[in-house]
């Protein structure tokens, strides 16, 4: 049936190489990034006075690590009366608030078992600083999770970004855990690869980065116009910075803020993270993409671009790859089972995925060898691990795939993921100095 209706074999091919050179057109700007990190400096800010912030984190049942980040915050070489704690203890059922009052945070509990969420929890926390605290004048509002640590200097490096103009910012995204396993040091190396192969280049060529969950501020003016945190997706994050580059508002980075947080450790606490992560990608992309195509055409010269990043950001681009491994895959059953001829056809299906996933782990592979050097002196663990974890980190990439196909048709909700590693801020200082150097 189908030998009458086009060649098979030059189909095939034909189909193979449009998936291929579709991935090429879209990414290929990335590479770019790369070059730019390697052989151009990234710009640096200086503050010309200090600014009043909140500090916003919501928290459920993190009793076990609350208390440092709190601590990191109120050791900062920045004037402490500057900086107030806020967490949102969101329907906790320990002692999360009373540990987080005993280290010197303002506490707001929440009960809500109908709007769950971290966005939901930011919501009530802004609205309950605005109206009880208002009169502090809090000119911008950080956002932590409670397993961060953060470097001694962030407030101060941060401070200096705010102070330029940006009106939202996110920041040098380490990992307290690195060596637990594999899985940790997969989340570590893929976000040391966003923050100085993407974010990096993105500050350096001066067009929009993208906040990812933690480290970041929100100037209050962009808070409150929007009546609060009104981004409630999965990935409320991304939606954040989706919405904002569409409407123009251009994202800061700054390298020289170190934040550290805690990484999953089991592969279930992964995978039920990443499938949240690739549903919400999807749910941005559906409610986005129009906005930031638009944004490509009609917002202003120097603005366009970061529309375009963006796209391709939240682009469910891993749909390439399986879609053409599914494509593939019905050829070869269609071929074994008499529809199609046999032989050649099979033969090109079968290389084409060979070569799709053989592709996808050296580009992994690649970025994470290049990432772990660059960033070797950052990475607290040893070289035997680092060593290790290059090799794992393709792997780990590629659980990713099974993740993206299943959330394209399973719903998703927002679950917990319990902290338990206790680190202090001093044990961090000698490496953000070298980060700094």
């Amino acid at each position: 049936m189908f030998d009458s209706l086009m060649s098979q074999v030059s189909f095939v091919e034909v189909f193979n190489f449009c998936v291929f050179i579709t991935f090429t057109i879209c990414y290929t700007y990335q590479l770019f990034y790369v070059l730019v990190v390697l052989t151009r400096k990234a710009p640096r800010h200086v503050a010309k006075r200090n600014h009043r912030y909140a500090v916003m984190v919501a928290a459920r049942n993190e009793s076990a690590v609350i208390a440092d980040l709190i601590h990191s915050i109120k050791v900062q070489n920045y004037p402490a009366e500057l900086i107030d704690v806020f967490v949102i203890a969101d329907n906790c059922t320990d002692d999360t608030a009373e540990v987080a009052r005993e280290a010197g945070a303002i506490v707001f509990p929440r009960s809500n078992d109908k709007l769950v969420g971290k966005g939901y929890a930011l919501d009530y926390g802004f609205k309950a600083i605005r109206e009880q605290y208002g009169e502090r004048g809090y000119e911008a509002y950080f956002v932590f999770d409670a397993d961060n640590v953060l470097d001694v200097n962030y407030f101060r490096e941060m401070n200096a970004t705010f102070d330029s103009g940006a009106k939202a910012s996110t920041s040098y995204r380490n990992s307290k855990n690195y060596g637990s396993n594999w899985i940790s040091a997969g989340y570590a190396v893929w976000f040391l690869r966003e923050a100085k192969f993407l974010n990096q280049a993105r500050l350096t060529l001066n067009t929009s980065c993208a906040v990812s969950g933690t480290g970041f501020f929100i100037a209050a003016d962009i808070l409150e116009e929007a009546g609060g945190w009104k981004w409630h997706l999965l990935t409320e994050d991304i939606e954040f910075s989706a919405s904002s580059i569409a409407a123009g508002t251009r994202i800061a980075y700054c390298p020289t803020a170190i934040l550290y947080d805690e990484q999953p450790i089991t592969f279930r606490d992964s995978w039920n993270q990443r499938f949240r992560w690739a549903k919400g990608f999807y749910q941005v992309f559906a409610h986005y993409a129009g906005s930031l195509v638009r944004g490509i055409v009609v917002n202003p010269r120097g603005y366009r671009f970061a529309c375009y990043d963006m796209l391709m950001t939240i682009a469910p681009g891993m749909l390439l790859s399986i879609i053409a491994i599914l494509f593939n895959s019905i050829i070869i059953v269609l071929a074994l089972t008499g529809v199609m001829s046999v032989g050649q056809t099979v033969a090109s299906s079968l290389s084409s995925i060979f070569f799709c996933l053989f592709n996808y782990l050296m580009f992994m592979f690649v970025f994470g060898v290049l990432t772990t050097f660059v960033e070797w002196d950052s990475i607290r663990s040893t070289t035997a691990k680092k060593i290790r974890y290059m090799f794992t980190f393709p792997l780990f990439m590629l659980t990713y795939i099974p993740i993206a196909l299943i959330a394209l048709v399973k719903k998703a909700s927002w679950k917990p993921i319990r902290h338990s590693i206790s680190v202090d801020v001093s044990e961090f200082a000698d490496a953000a100095d070298r980060e700094r150097a």
